[in-house]
This record gives structure tokens, sequence and C-alpha cells, in this order.
């Protein structure tokens, strides 16, 4: 992994004041989508202005650009071409920004891109009438190091996480600049360990086409001298709001947060006080939040000549004993989540949705069945999918993306042994957690944070997840933590959490070798089941041979789609029976959507089928939500800290 060194940055700046000459033109290739496996009723309708909307809803400023459109892009040689960037030059390819490289959308649709240069050129715009000049990046996978004009301006490790670069003193107010990005994305090539979810070079069943470069949306926006850095609000359904508002000034400068009800604009609070430190403060008479009531109010934070909008929604998580068994609680009442292992891979956009329409028609569906959950499986999404899923009342499990999932290498001495990480890679692995936690929290709609699946990655000479659950909870304390989702769990975090294909074993007396008995301490939680298949026509497959054959993998596959039907009924009156009987208290069915070689989502991969009979499928999961209403008797709970 590539971090430039002082002298290496020194003697690129130094380079860059040479640069007089004009542009190098060369033959690039013109942009256009290549063909994927498979398409979607987005895939033609992108365009080359995509993901217009505004990136980071919950810090946003007025004074904006969208830097997202055609760049140029070129393979680099090694992580040693860093050193000697193509300046002034005209890269080979047209590429779509935001993409991943190996998808149909940017144009490129190429593999085993390790290594890679893009660029393109902006002017500042004559709105901007603020001292400094913000560039952000959603996300990069894996490493981007940053140049603008010439001279080196910022690194980020990290392929699921936004980052910024304080561009002031690299760019020119007039006229045009150059931003060039090297990103190097390693995936799973030896000898690198890092978070990669179900990414892989290659590809097989239920591990899919990789993601390498600026997969979302990049920005320039401009900010006073001393700015908002960061704004985290955290608020209870008794109306306390827990802030702190960080700014690139060490001092304590005063600020002010307005809360403003949604439904007639009004302003229901204000609070001044200093940045740089928590403050708290009450909200009189709220309407709280929850997937039934999924109330948001805005929020304006202003300091100085700096002004922000956000938004939050008011609402408590915490787990309880109620009746007797471990519950989680919303809002101090037991709520039975569930929902769906999300997936968030597209056949078009591989990591990027096509558009927010695509993105948000999977959350519509979702909620139109009748869930009010979904699992974020090992993947980060963009902002605007969280903004959704506030919106629209969805409670969110969300995954830290695995490291090197069940994968193997033979030693020099012809040993097989397990690839898990080593200590320098175990810490990278707590860093980007950290950063997990603390971008992703003041989303209302998410429930819970999920630090291993299936013990992917997960260190056996001793109990890591003790420790990062820790962490997680001291980064933050509002939500519940699922240390071990499946196995191998040792007892830490709030669930006691079970994978078992295709019948649930919730919360039950009974369990399988491959899956972990119930512990009554923690709250009982089916993380995975279902996964039952039903194979379609190639119109609706990824068309790619090893994908197609490793269908059969599939949990179970059913012959028609009536079957499939049948099957998905038992299995969630299974689940019903669990709840009725036992400590089952939320259930989490594979998956969304079929992704490359599986074939067991409610919708198929290109999203044009959907296979639940939908009256069928929304009596069933109400059945659900009543059995445990059944259990429960909200004047006994008596909700503890997580």
């Amino acid at each position: 992994m590539y971090l430039p060194s002082s002298l290496q940055v020194l003697a690129l700046a130094n380079a860059a004041t040479a640069l007089h000459f004009p542009r190098q033109v060369t033959n690039t290739t013109k942009y256009a989508v290549k063909t994927p496996p498979l398409t979607t009723d987005w895939t033609y309708k992108v365009g080359t202005n995509p993901w217009p909307e505004y990136p980071r809803p919950q810090l946003q400023r007025s004074q904006w650009q969208s830097l997202n459109g055609i760049w140029t892009w070129q393979n680099a040689s090694s992580l040693d071409a860093v050193n000697s960037p193509p300046f002034g030059q005209t890269l080979s390819s047209e590429v779509l920004i935001p993409s991943c490289l190996e998808s149909g959308l940017s144009g490129i649709q190429g593999d085993y891109l390790l290594t890679s240069w893009f660029s393109t050129s902006f002017t500042i715009p004559s709105t901007f009438t603020q001292d400094r000049v913000l560039l952000n990046f959603g996300a990069v996978d894996y490493e981007a190091t940053i140049f603008i004009n010439g001279k080196n301006a910022g690194f980020h490790r990290g392929g699921y996480f936004a980052f910024t670069v304080d561009a002031t003193s690299y760019v020119r107010s007039n006229g045009t600049n150059e931003l060039l990005v090297f990103v190097h994305d390693p995936t799973d090539s030896d000898p690198y360990v890092i978070p990669i979810g179900k990414q892989t070079l290659k590809p097989s069943h239920i591990f899919y086409t990789p993601c390498s470069g600026i997969w979302q949306s990049v920005w320039i926006e401009s900010a006073p001298s001393n700015y908002i850095t960061d704004l985290q609000v955290a608020a209870g359904a008794n109306g306390q709001i827990n802030a702190t508002v960080s700014t690139s000034g060490n001092g304590t400068a005063g600020l002010k947060i307005e809360v403003i009800d949604r439904k007639d604009n009004s302003t229901v609070a204000t609070h001044d006080g200093p940045a740089n430190t928590a403050c708290t403060f009450n909200v009189d008479s709220v309407s709280t939040w929850s997937p039934d009531t999924p109330t948001l109010y805005d929020i304006k934070v202003t300091l100085g000549d700096d002004e922000v909008s956000s938004y939050t929604g008011f609402r408590t998580i915490s787990r309880g004993e109620v009746n007797g068994i471990e519950r989680p609680l919303l809002n101090g009442k037991f709520v039975f989540p569930f929902g769906t292992l999300d997936q968030g891979f597209w056949p078009d956009g591989i990591y990027t949705p096509p558009n927010r329409e695509a993105m948000v028609y999977d959350l519509q569906t979702l909620k139109s069945l009748g869930f009010n959950m979904l699992r974020k499986h090992i993947k980060v999404e963009t902002a605007l999918f969280y903004q959704a899923c506030d919106e629209m009342g969805l409670l969110v499990f969300q995954d830290m993306p695995s490291l090197r999932p069940l994968q193997q290498r033979t030693l020099s001495n012809c040993t097989i042994e397990t690839i898990l990480p080593d200590a320098t890679q175990q810490d990278e692995f707590a860093r980007q957690l950290d950063l997990l936690i603390i971008q992703q929290r003041p989303f209302p709609s998410i429930f819970s944070w999920v630090v291993y699946n299936e013990g992917w990655g997960q260190l056996t000479n001793y109990y890591p997840e003790f420790a990062l659950t820790d962490r997680v909870r001291q980064l933050d304390p509002t939500r519940l933590v699922d240390s071990t989702t499946g196995w191998y769990d040792h007892g830490a975090g709030d669930y006691s959490d079970n994978h078992h294909y295709a019948n649930p074993q919730c919360g039950s007396p009974f369990y399988s070798i491959d899956s972990s008995p119930y512990d009554p301490s923690r709250i009982g939680i089916q993380g995975e089941f279902g996964g039952i298949g039903q194979n379609v026509s190639i119109d609706h497959l990824w068309n790619v041979q090893e994908a197609i054959n490793t269908i059969n993998q599939t949990y179970e596959i059913d012959q028609t789609i009536d079957a499939w039907n049948y099957r998905g009924h038992r299995l969630l009156d299974d689940l019903h029976d669990q709840i009725v009987r036992y400590a089952c208290s939320g259930g989490i069915w594979t998956q969304t959507t079929d992704v490359e070689g599986e074939v067991n989502g409610l919708l198929t991969y290109d999203r044009r089928v959907l296979r639940p009979d939908v009256g069928q499928w929304k009596a069933d999961i109400q059945n659900l939500y009543d059995a445990a209403a059944a259990r429960t008797n909200a004047s006994t709970a008596a909700p503890t800290a997580s």
C-alpha cells in the first residue's frame, strides 16, 4: 500500500512548477456504455451527468458544483507510476464518474485494474464567494492520491468512506484547474488483506465482480476560512439532542443550531454554544421516528459565515427484558425488525446504482412488501441511500465490510492456511471500522452495527470482537451491536445471531452444527435464512458462463414460481412459530435481489421480475409483527443500556 513520502511530495511539487506547456493531445477513446452481461431499465438512461443530487445531505452547503461526468482514465503500469504523474496529458479513455471500472456504465468494463489514473479539469464558479475551496470524494476504492495543478494535495485509504481535500492553496480562482487522481485497488490480490466485502478478482457464486476507482460522487464547494468539518447529531425519543459541531479551526467560536419542523417549516428549538465541544439541548413535544412514522426534522447550523443544513429523527434504540425475554427496543417498545440481506450490487454499475431512482426502487419494493428493515451486507452505501431509508422508515443493520472472506493460501512447505489479517492489517480494519461508525452514525435509520459476518476475517487466536465491540459502543452508545452475525460467537455484543438455510432456528432450543445455539442473555435473531432460489431465463441472468455454472450451488432451487412462493410461505410460518413459542426477536431473509450466480432474490438481478406473490408475502410478514406484538406487554419493558 502506497503512502507518498515527504521527499516524493516535494519532488512532485518542484516538477509542477515547470508545467507551462500546453496539454498534450492524444487519441482518446470516447465514452460509451459498454454492454454489460445484464442490463436494467436504467442502464441507458444514465447519460453523462450522473448523480446530480447534492451527495452529502447531512452537511449540505449552498455553494457547490458537481464534478461528476466524463473524465479520462488510463491503466497505470504499477504502484511506482504514482511517482511519474501524467501532468498535462490527455489519458487514453473517457470514463464516467462515478462508476466502477469493471462496470458497463463506466465505459471501460475491465478487470484486474489494480492501478489507475483519472483526470478531469474544472473551473471555480463565480458564485463561490467564500475563502476556501473544498474538494470532496464520496468514496474511492481503495487508495487515492490526489494531485491538483501538478501538486500532491492529499491521500486517502479506505474504499467505502468519504474524504475532503482543502484545495484552496492548489487551485486557480481564474482559469482551468487540472485534477489528477491515482488509484490503487488491490482487492484480494496478495499480500493485501483489506476490507473488500463480497468483491473478488475471481468471481464465483457468492463472491462477485469487484469495484475499482471513483465509485461515488465528486464535488467542490465554497466555505469560509473557519468552516464546519463535521456535524454529529443524535436525537432521542424524549426530545433531547446531543450534538457536536467540529470546525477547521481549533477555537470554540460560537455557533447557532436551529431545529425546524418539516410540517410547517417552523423553528421549534434553537441552541447557541461553542464549537468543537459536545452540547445537549431539548426540543419539546417531538414526533418520534419509526418505520411506521418516519418523521424527520431539518437542522440549520451557523458558524460565522458558514451555514450548513442537515436533518435528524427523534428515536431511542435500546434493549430490555420484555416478559422474561431480551428484546430490541425502539422508543421503549419491542419492534420486530424484519428485512432482507441487501447486497447493493447492480449488473450495469456493480457497486454504483445507475441513478437515484434505481437505488430507491429496491427500497420501495421492500417497503411495499411489508419489510421494516434491511441488513446492508458487508458494503457501505452512499449517503443518499441512508437518507432514503430515513425518509421511508427502513431500519438498517449496517455491516462492516469483511476482510478476504473464506480464502486460503498455500505456503512454501505446501501447507494450507486460512488468510487472516496480521497485526497491522487488523489495526487498519479497526481504523476503518471507526470511520464507518463516525460517518454513518448521524442517520436515524441505522439500528445496529455488525462487526463480523460468519467469521470472515475474524482472528481465532484471540477474540477481537470484544475489543471492537467496546470500540463501537464508545463511538456510538446509542445503538445495538451485532458483534458476530452467524459465527464465531463467543458471547460479545447485544445479539445471539444464528444463520441457517433454508429453515430458521431463531431463539430456539435447537441449532445445527454450522450455526450458534441461542444465548438467552442476549437478543435472539435470525441473521440469515431463506435463500431459496428459482432459476429464470437467460434474459434475466448474469450472462457469464462461470456464474451460470454455479447456480445449482444455491441453497435450494424451486422449479416453479408457485413452488418458490409456497416454500417462502412455509419458511415464514416456521419463523412465526418460533416467535410464538420461543424467543425469536428479528429476522433477515436472503435476499433482496439475485446477484451474478445467485438466483435467490425477491427480485431478479435486472430488477425486472418480482418473485413474491405480493398479497401472500405481505400477509405472512404482517403475521410476524402481530405474533411479536402478542408476546409484548409494553408496560413491562425495562430498557437497559446497550
